[in-house]
């Protein structure tokens, strides 16, 4: 309220345009509901006080069920808070993680109450029934959103909590049914990237629930004579409807919890996207860097095993910002006009660090993925613009030589602080955003090696490496020193093969004297073996006759 009331006064007075910035940052108020451990307690508490209801009311249609327990449901809750604090990396022990689990798990035990009613209602036998449940729906929701580890976490505690809906004597056929499918769809999901595929890994779960149907005896006992081709197909359709109702509810938790499938990665990753024609347009320079950062950042994320398509999409939109002002930036500059010669260094300063806040407003502007938003912000980190603080001090060096002249004043020696030439931040929170910003660096600067060697770009990597670390522009993100090697290993080879010099082929010659001569040699040339051939069947002497192969 109060800025808004500031910003309306300096615009009546002529001293602010009245426009402001799109921003992503989060309120401290979001960041404690995030990251705070005690709210993710709560978190599973409610998730405690909402599935134990649940379960209550799907057993009440089922009158064969074993029982809801609540003590027992509290002790799996208490379990999963355990495995949830101690068992997962930083990066997954979130508040939205936990709130994306427990979501997940509560669509998934009610659909398998749906069916076992459905079931109880049809007089199929509990046995039977258990095959046809969608036991990976969870699993493989959870396994695409966040991973294999929330894959198998999902498959865990989904056999456990649908156990209460089976009969008692049917309990523990129920748990292994349901884990051995559940792992077998995060198997077979973990690295689909597109909804084709997701199809196809319907189908192959389908076939192992029915293959374990068959393991556990069901299929002979559940069925009358003349219906085993139903029964037989029957877990088949039911495992393709349940990678079907996954994609179908996917697009809706990708936007609750702002994850990104490498489904939607791929999607994202058209460069026919508005922004990415303009930057095509605009800024034509800046569009060729971008697409040369993407295949260092894309091979060097394969390298260490991170999110390689994640790196290409990024890598894709990182430079947007530069569509505000296209001609400031080197790559897209008319050599005979720089117009950083008008300005001041503190001046070039700032246009330059703009353009990571004009890239998150248009960003924003456009609704671009979390993630791509992220990385914008990241991939200079808190960085020093070197160039123009450099310039500044050499400006500042040589008014103060001008005060002891006396040819100026102390008033006009301009204040240098290495903090106003820096980019606002925050650094690189992940490996992708680590990555790119690396990426970033290396295609800017193996653009002034004039004789690129192996030797000179290994050397380029490292310097930019070395200058990043003790910058501390990487203390934010996970990556360890090993990767690190990996990564600058990628670097180098991908940057020879981009920079890799063609044979020098010879020119044609302009001097028509020699072209007739050496027509003239090429008819000497022929002229014997045509003789040979037409009349004497040989050569003349002192030459190698030619064969005719027809003769032979």
């Amino acid at each position: 309220m109060f800025d808004f009331i500031k910003r309306s006064r300096l615009t009546r007075q002529g001293l602010s345009c009245g426009k402001t910035r799109r921003k992503h940052l989060d309120s401290e108020v979001w960041e404690v509901l995030r990251e705070n451990p005690i709210v993710g307690i709560a978190i599973f508490a409610a998730g405690f006080l909402v599935t134990t209801p649940l379960l209550g009311a799907l057993a009440e249609n089922l009158p064969a069920a074993a029982g809801v327990s609540p003590v027992f449901i509290a002790a799996v809750f208490l379990t999963a808070v355990l495995h949830w604090a101690f068992g997962f990396p930083d990066h997954l022990r979130t508040n939205g993680t936990a709130l994306l689990m427990l979501s997940a798990l509560g669509l998934h035990l009610a659909l398998v109450g749906a069916v076992l009613s459905y079931a109880h209602h049809r007089t199929w036998t509990p046995d039977y029934a258990i095959f046809l449940v969608p036991h990976a729906l969870a699993p493989m929701i959870l396994c695409m959103l966040g991973g294999r580890r929330l894959g198998f976490f999902g498959a865990l505690y989904a056999a456990i909590l649908g156990a209460p809906l089976v009969p008692s004597p049917s309990v523990l056929s129920f748990i292994a049914a349901a884990m051995a499918i559940g792992f077998f769809g995060v198997f077979v999901t973990r690295k689909v990237r597109r909804r084709s595929r997701l199809l196809t890994s319907g189908v192959y779960l389908g076939l192992f629930a029915t293959g374990m149907m068959i393991v556990f005896g069901q299929m002979p006992m559940a069925v009358t004579k003349g219906r085993e081709a139903i029964t037989m197909a029957a877990p088949l359709f039911c495992g393709i409807l349940s990678v079907m109702v996954a994609g179908a509810v996917l697009p809706a938790f990708e936007s609750l919890f702002h994850r990104t499938t490498a489904i939607s990665w791929l999607e994202l990753g058209d460069l026919n996207h508005p922004l990415m024609k303009r930057l095509s347009m605009e800024a034509p320079g800046t569009y060729h860097h971008s697409l040369v950062v993407a295949n260092l950042a894309e091979a060097a994320a394969e390298s260490i095993g991170a999110n390689a398509t994640m790196c290409r999409v990024c890598s894709y939109f990182h430079d947007i910002g530069k569509l505000t002002k296209p001609e400031y930036f080197i790559e897209n500059m008319d050599p005979e006009n720089n117009p950083h010669d008008d300005l001041t260094a503190r001046m070039s300063a700032l246009v330059l660090i703009a353009h990571v806040k004009d890239g998150v407003d248009i960003a924003i502007k456009h609704s671009l993925n979390s993630a791509i938003i992220d990385v914008i912000e990241q991939h200079h980190g808190n960085s020093l613009v070197y160039y123009f603080y450099r310039r500044a001090l050499e400006q500042k060096k040589e008014a103060l030589k001008l005060v002891e002249e006396d040819k100026a004043r102390q008033d006009d020696v301009p204040d240098v602080s290495e903090d106003g030439f820096r980019y606002p931040g925050p650094r690189p929170q992940t490996k992708e955003s680590a990555i790119i910003s690396l990426a970033d660096a290396v295609e800017s600067a193996s653009r002034t090696l004039s004789k690129p060697t192996p030797n000179r770009v290994e050397q380029l990597v490292d310097d930019i490496v070395r200058n990043r670390l003790l910058d501390h522009q990487l203390d934010e993100c996970d990556l360890t020193l090993a990767e690190l090697n990996e990564v600058k290993a990628s670097f180098v080879k991908t940057v020879m093969s981009m920079m890799h010099s063609r044979i020098k082929y010879p020119k044609e010659t302009q001097d028509k004297t020699r072209d007739e001569e050496v027509r003239k040699q090429a008819r000497d040339l022929e002229r014997p073996s045509e003789h040979g051939h037409s009349h004497h069947g040989g050569a003349p002497s002192g030459k190698v006759p030619v064969r005719n192969s027809t003769a032979a």
